[in-house]
């Protein structure tokens, strides 16, 4: 299940499918697996927000542009 995690983590630090993540695997032995989900669901949430954050941003950029064509 560790490892689930791991690329999990790996996967939601992507920016890009094609990017590569390379975490040491040392540092990761610290952490057990319910600190490891702690991790992953953090990251989830980061990206969520990230994404209703640019999703705002391009609605404001759409309306001003839409306000300039009248």
């Amino acid at each position: 299940m560790k490892k689930e995690l791991i690329e999990e983590i790996k996967s939601l630090l992507k920016i890009d499918e094609n990017e590569k993540i390379d975490i040491n695997p040392n540092y990761l032995n610290y952490f057990d697996e319910d600190e490891l989900k702690d991790i992953v669901f953090r990251l989830i949430d980061k990206k969520v927000e990230q994404k209703e954050g640019n999703s705002t941003y391009l609605d404001e950029i759409y309306q001003k542009t839409k306000k300039d064509d009248i």
